[in-house]
């Protein structure tokens, strides 16, 4: 796939609507450093919804120590996932769910892109609803309607003029939000006395670990279907390692981190007049004087990351074939989350948690595949035999991602479904893991035997 020569001066213009859609981008446009993934990540990662997760070892009732090493756990494994995805991107030069072509098919590849085109529209709408709260603390007279409008409006161009212009937003994203919640963890860290006193009855420690463990995975996770879309533009003989290590250290510090903080501030919020509010109305009257600037903070790490999501979104609808140029399904997609924030604003909290974990549910056995046809099977294909690729491969590919989600189903616990395997472990979620270890398995082992059979053919 390729897209017309008038593209090939794109070079690093920032300003400039970008040309590609899922086409496989020309050598001519081909640039950047293996760096910038690590603002990339940094900037996009500083954001409300990581800030929001922090809350959830309290609503679960886990201690200092629990509540810490479930989430540096499940953001080690998350920022994994996703810096081996991004690592890809050099290599085919292609968007993460065109690279999956290249193992389910042109057919197969549908699925996963009507799954993440809508997980993509669900994180731009929890997002955009948490930045629109965060304006109206700053703005009360502001309705909400407006205020999402406003956030819209910013993102939408963002997800319009692309991929240069996003990673011009990020960098200088990472190192205001760096500065902004700098400022917030040291205020935090002032009453560290009152955190001291924060010990809560554990029960159960093991399986609420799990849980906040497989919600901290989810959420940073959840960007490896769409990672190489940002690490595309690199050269194809740049180091797979420097990508990925730049990637992993974006993620994981910024994701950790604002979980982090945001479990202080929800103890530091809980007993007083803020408790019942939302999580930005807490950050904002724990802040004190400083309240304004750590809104500020979530506000922009709103957008940072939504610009991400909605540009993805339009690189999933290109993958399912919609025929339309990628600005347009970028904007197509921001009335979509904006309808969406409209209708959604009540009841986030509740329905925040589900939302984490239903949402990886299907990503672990597709990288699962996907992982194992790159990394241990090294079948780098080139982009010009996706028509003619192993039909047997393919076959393979989507059966393997159906039986390892298949398989993963009784492992599964949240509020709305929890399997018999999840209710006898007491409510453990092993999903992720489960899902991705049996596709992956699965996938070598029909590999083997097919090549097995043709060896003896010949």
């Amino acid at each position: 796939m390729s897209v017309s020569s008038t593209s090939a001066s794109y070079g690093d213009k920032v300003l400039q609507v970008e040309p590609y859609g899922v086409e496989t981008v020309a050598a001519a446009d081909r640039h950047g450093r293996a760096q910038s993934q690590f603002t990339l990540w940094l900037g996009c990662n500083l954001t409300i919804a990581d800030f929001a997760l922090g809350f959830l070892p309290i609503t679960l009732g886990m201690s200092w120590a629990w509540s810490i090493a479930s989430i540096l756990v499940g953001n080690l494994i998350g920022a994994a996932v996703l810096a081996g995805c991004a690592a890809m991107g050099p290599t085919y030069g292609a968007p993460q769910l065109v690279i999956g072509r290249f193992t389910f098919g042109r057919v197969g590849g549908y699925l996963p892109a009507i799954l993440n085109y809508v997980s993509t529209i669900g994180w731009f709408t929890v997002n955009n609803i948490l930045g629109t709260f965060g304006l109206r603390v700053l703005f009360p007279a502001l309705a909400f309607w407006q205020g999402a409008i406003i956030l819209v409006v910013i993102q939408g161009l963002l997800a319009v003029y692309g991929h240069n212009l996003i990673h011009t937003y990020e960098r200088v994203m990472s190192v205001v939000l760096g500065v902004l919640f700098a400022v917030v963890t040291v205020i935090a860290l002032t009453h560290h006395a009152q955190l001291a006193l924060y010990h809560p009855q554990t029960h159960s420690p093991w399986v609420l670990f799990f849980v906040m463990v497989a919600a901290a995975f989810s959420y940073i996770g959840s960007w490896g279907p769409y990672a190489s879309d940002y690490s595309r533009y690199l050269a194809p003989d740049t180091s797979k390692g420097r990508v990925w290590w730049y990637a992993f250290l974006g993620s994981f510090i910024a994701s950790a981190w604002l979980e982090l903080v945001g479990l202080a501030v929800g103890v530091l919020a809980a007993g007083t007049s803020a408790a019942s509010g939302n999580p930005i109305a807490q950050l904002h009257a724990v802040m004190g004087g400083f309240g304004g600037i750590a809104v500020v903070a979530i506000i922009l790490g709103g957008t940072a990351a939504d610009a991400l999501n909605l540009y993805s979104n339009s690189l999933s609808a290109g993958a399912l074939d919609i025929r339309l140029p990628r600005w347009a399904l970028a904007v197509v997609a921001s009335l979509i989350g904006l309808a969406l924030s409209l209708l959604g604003q009540g009841g986030f909290e509740q329905n925040y948690e589900n939302f984490l974990l239903l949402l990886g549910y299907w990503m672990m056995p597709w990288l699962g595949v996907l992982f194992t046809d790159f990394y241990l099977l090294k079948a780098h294909r080139a982009a010009a035999t996706d028509r003619r690729a192993n039909e047997s491969v393919q076959a393979a590919g989507l059966v393997s991602f159906l039986v390892g989600f298949a398989v993963s189903i009784p492992f599964m616990s949240t509020t709305l479904y929890t399997g018999p395997i999840a209710k006898a472990l007491g409510g453990a979620d092993l999903t992720f893991y489960v899902g991705f270890a049996v596709a992956a398995a699965c996938y070598l082992v029909s590999r083997r035997l097919g090549r097995g059979g043709r060896d003896a053919a010949a």
